[in-house]
């Protein structure tokens, strides 16, 4: 499924390539949109997010499951059909949602009983049911039911944590093989979980390797850790992810992030920063980083949000008339700076993966530290 294209020098681990899904096919690295209740938020439709060559949308299981229901959208035909989207989807577990919103839970081997965000009934989730839940929704890429681990935690815990983990995830495989019997392909990325100590993370990335699954993702980062720690348990984990994989990053991040987390050997990333900094007036440019379109300054600018995008946005209108729809508190403002902010980061990926394959990476990733 994944077949990799272009491994970069000696100086870093860069590495282009594509992975097939029944949906299409994905070039990597990759930015995945986050759809999180399937749409993004900011008004964009499926349409918008052809048009601005986002390559996968990511779905979560626990909201479409709380809301409208998982079975429900089964029955409308699957996620595909229900957010008119014909590429590739990946949904989430719940795993983190779970663990972040859920006030009151009770986790145990065989699951999670938690109570609903949105109206507060009892809800148990099992690694079966996540799988299930999945499977229902009609996702390309399914992730591996894990414990997403508050950073700090005690070792003994992340220990007995991560082998939970494990055993969840071999459960997560066996009932996928139970659910693929309905025509379509599906693949289930295992998550490596370990929080900040390297030893944990390495041998937990080490025993699920051994599974053979058909992808990897790193977890549990980006959660209130240091940049740095982040950079560092994702250099170490990618050396012991069986290379013939896609590895996704989980959460992350910064423009910067992205090429220094690339630089590392990542293939898949997601992030709701880029829309959710977009929906407060935050916007990305090439040339000035990202600047505050709210800004007095920007009052009568009659220039476009970046010259060096070719957005829709910034074909058509100027930053004056963007800061006048946040001042006015339009519902425009959002869906403009949202598109924009995702073309960005769209872009920036197509413009990484060029430069892996044409070796001029460092150049790339030299420029992209300097404006975000």
């Amino acid at each position: 499924m994944f077949k990799l294209i272009t491994k970069n020098n000696q100086n870093n681990h860069a590495r282009s390539g594509e992975y097939a899904t029944s949906n299409g096919v994905i070039k990597t690295p990759v930015f995945m949109n986050v759809a999180t209740q399937a749409a993004i938020k900011g008004a964009l439709s499926s349409d918008d997010l052809k048009e601005i060559h986002c390559q996968v949308a990511l779905a979560n299981t626990y909201h479409l499951h709380i809301r409208p229901g998982d079975e429900l959208i089964r029955r409308q035909g699957g996620l595909h059909k229900f957010m008119a989207w014909d590429k590739p989807i990946l949904t989430d577990s719940g795993g983190f949602q779970i663990f972040s919103l859920a006030k009151l839970r009770k986790i145990t081997e065989e699951g999670v009983r938690f109570s609903s965000h949105v109206d507060g009934r009892k809800i148990f989730m099992s690694p079966e049911d996540s799988i299930r839940i999945q499977a229902n929704l009609g996702s390309d890429i399914i992730m591996a039911f894990d414990e997403c681990i508050e950073i700090p935690s005690p070792r003994k815990y992340v220990e007995e944590s991560c082998d939970m983990t494990y055993r969840w995830l071999v459960r997560c495989n066996e009932e996928l093989k139970r659910q693929s019997t309905d025509g379509f392909s599906r693949s289930l990325f295992g998550i490596n979980q370990g929080a900040t100590y390297e030893d944990l993370r390495i041998n937990h990335m080490k025993r699920i390797a051994e599974l053979d699954l058909p992808g990897y993702a790193i977890g549990g980062l980006a959660v209130g850790e240091t940049t740095q720690q982040m950079y560092d348990i994702t250099e170490i984990v990618t050396e012991h992810m069986p290379e013939d994989k896609p590895r996704y990053l989980m959460g992350v991040g910064t423009p910067q992030n992205l090429v220094e987390c690339v630089a590392r050997g990542i293939d898949f990333f997601d992030c709701v920063m880029p829309a959710r900094n977009g929906r407060h007036g935050k916007l990305y440019t090439w040339s000035e980083g990202s600047i505050n379109i709210n800004n007095e300054k920007f009052k009568e600018d009659s220039r476009p949000i970046d010259s060096e995008c070719d957005c829709p946005v910034c074909a058509k209108f100027s930053r004056a008339y963007l800061r006048h729809l946040f001042k006015s508190g339009e519902l425009l403002a959002m869906r403009l700076a949202v598109l924009h902010n995702l073309h960005f980061y769209n872009t920036l990926m197509e413009r990484i993966r060029e430069s892996i394959e044409q070796g001029t990476f460092e150049e790339l990733r030299k420029k992209v530290g300097s404006v975000s």
